[in-house]
């Protein structure tokens, strides 16, 4: 792992500075980054995908407890200089490019070669990674939905078994809110719906550099399998939570009339909310991860 003067050396050799549009801000608290690393009790047949390695100082010490290690970066100078860095690393495969495809959507080439690695190795996939500040919700996100469940067969794998990461404290109160709190929205009602989430230390603006002007988390998130067994489709929960999440401080019942593309199909919502137990007055940010689930649940899949 390296040093904040190590890191400098390196981007100044290549001249480079660190970019702020892409969200860099190098973690360089070595006790940080082996906390991250023993958070996330990696074994020796587990992959793990880190996005936004830069120049591969964490990457180094998730390769020494990792069977493969998939590490994405978007800059392709950071990504030559840890290909560089880590050159004799076997278990390592830096990837230069973007990890989303689109907001809404991971990178298919990443997919694959996860599911290539995951073929090879019959532990987790983790995401362990200081995530960049400008993608870090959606990629959380997007690993969370994953495909739809029935096509986690087919793949192979569930997209992240389990998170390690560093995000802004914004994003990690985000991710952890509970119904009736101003940050309660899709991302934690998905999370919440599906797993656990932790927040395992706040950190402060000089265990990066560039300092950010904000506070950061290092965040956990662990998939659980009662959890996800009981969504019969993830893709129709995404869907569901969308719709009433667009409009959640009106009534459920007013919600329902702005209903769009496939959804569109169901016109049964008055019995979805009965069979439920679930009062349609209620406003969609009052409802829990698992009302969410069984109204998804309960949704007449013939008609989506």
């Amino acid at each position: 792992m390296q040093t904040k003067q190590q890191i400098r050396q390196l981007l100044t050799s290549a001249g480079v500075r660190p970019n702020k549009r892409l969200g860099q801000h190098f973690l360089i608290d070595l006790n940080l980054m082996r906390l991250l690393i023993n958070s996330a009790n990696i074994q020796d047949n587990d992959v793990v995908l880190e996005v936004g390695c830069a120049t591969g100082s964490l990457t180094e010490g998730l390769a020494q407890k990792a069977a493969k290690v998939i590490a994405v970066e978007l800059d392709k100078t950071l990504a030559d200089i840890a290909k560089k860095h880590l050159s004799k690393a076997e278990n390592v495969e830096i990837l230069n490019g973007d990890i989303l495809k689109n907001k809404n959507t991971i990178n298919q080439t990443i997919i694959k070669t996860l599911q290539a690695s995951h073929k090879k190795n019959a532990g987790r996939i983790l995401l362990v990674a200081n995530l960049p500040y400008n993608v870090a919700a959606p990629v959380v996100l997007n690993l969370v939905k994953g495909p739809a469940i029935a096509d986690w067969a087919t793949l192979g794998f569930a997209p992240a078994s389990a998170m390690y990461v560093t995000v802004q404290k914004e994003v990690a109160e985000r991710m952890r809110a509970g119904p009736g709190s101003s940050d309660y929205g899709i991302l934690s009602i998905l999370l919440g719906a599906t797993g656990e989430v932790k927040v395992i230390r706040i950190i402060k603006p000089t265990a990066f550099w560039p300092s950010p002007q904000v506070d950061s988390a290092m965040v956990s998130f662990v998939r659980q399998k009662e959890k996800v067994n009981k969504i019969k489709d993830m893709s129709l929960l995404a869907e569901i939570v969308k719709l009433f999440m667009n409009h959640r401080r009106k009534m459920l019942k007013s919600c329902i009339k702005s209903v769009a593309g496939k959804l569109d199909k169901i016109n049964n919502w008055t019995e979805i909310f009965d069979n439920c137990s679930i009062d349609s007055t209620l406003r969609p940010e009052q409802l829990s991860p698992q009302d969410y689930v069984a109204i998804a649940n309960q949704c007449c899949y013939k008609n989506v």
